[in-house]
C-alpha cells in the first residue's frame, strides 16, 4: 500500500511539474508592473534584460552581473528583471508575450541580444543599450548595441550609463568596468 501511494505522490508530482514547466511565462507588461512596484518599494532603478536561451553574450552578461564580486552591487541598485525574447525554432513557448513588442517601442528592433533598458520606479526610460552619438535621444536609434559589453567602448558607454542612475562609487564602477572588459576575447590586461 505504501508503494502505491509513494508512486502516486511521484506521478501527480511530475505530472504538476510539466503541467507547470509547459505554462505561458508572464507578459512582459506583467513584468514590468511587478518591477516597478518592487522599484518603488526599495528605492531602486529597474534594469530589464532580454535573451534567449541559445544566446551566449546573454550568458556572459548574466555572469558578469552574478560574479559574486559585482552581484551586491548590482542588487543595490536595480531591481532586475529578464524578458525572454528570439528563442529558438521549437523554443518559442519560453518567450515573454509582449516582450518583442517592448523592444519595438523603445527602438530597439533590429539588433541582436541582449539589449537592456534601465527605468526609474515609475516606468520612465533613463538609459538603454544603445551605441549612439553624444546628445542625441532615445528616437535616434543607436548605430549598434552595447549588448553585454566587452570591448573598451562598450564598457566605458556601460559604466557612464550606472554611473548615471546610480549612487555606485568610482572604485565600485571600477570593478565593474574591469569584470566586463574579461568578456572581451581581445582582451589582455589594459
Amino acid at each position: 500500500m505504501k508503494i502505491k501511494h509513494l508512486l502516486f505522490t511521484v506521478v501527480a508530482l511530475f505530472i504538476v511539474n510539466m503541467a507547470f514547466a509547459q505554462s505561458t511565462p508572464s507578459s512582459a507588461d506583467d513584468v514590468l508592473k511587478e518591477a516597478f512596484k518592487e522599484a518603488k518599494a526599495q528605492n531602486k532603478k529597474v534594469f530589464i534584460k532580454f535573451s534567449a536561451s541559445w544566446c551566449g553574450w546573454c550568458h556572459k552578461m548574466d555572469d558578469s552581473m552574478n560574479d559574486p564580486e559585482l552581484k551586491a552591487l548590482f542588487d543595490k541598485s536595480f531591481v532586475i528583471k529578464h524578458l525572454t525574447v528570439m528563442e529558438s525554432k521549437g523554443k518559442e513557448n519560453l518567450e515573454n508575450p509582449g516582450a518583442m513588442d517592448l523592444i519595438k517601442k523603445y527602438n530597439s528592433d533590429g539588433f541582436g541580444i541582449p539589449i537592456w533598458f534601465i527605468f526609474d520606479a515609475n516606468g520612465k526610460l533613463l538609459v538603454d543599450s544603445h551605441l549612439r552619438p553624444e546628445g542625441t535621444s532615445f528616437e535616434t536609434k543607436g548605430k549598434n548595441i552595447i549588448g553585454c559589453p566587452a570591448s573598451k567602448e562598450e564598457v566605458d558607454s556601460f559604466v557612464k550609463s550606472l554611473k548615471m542612475t546610480t549612487k555606485l562609487t568610482d572604485a565600485e564602477l571600477a570593478k565593474i568596468a574591469a569584470r566586463f572588459r574579461q568578456n572581451d576575447p581581445a582582451y589582455k590586461t589594459e
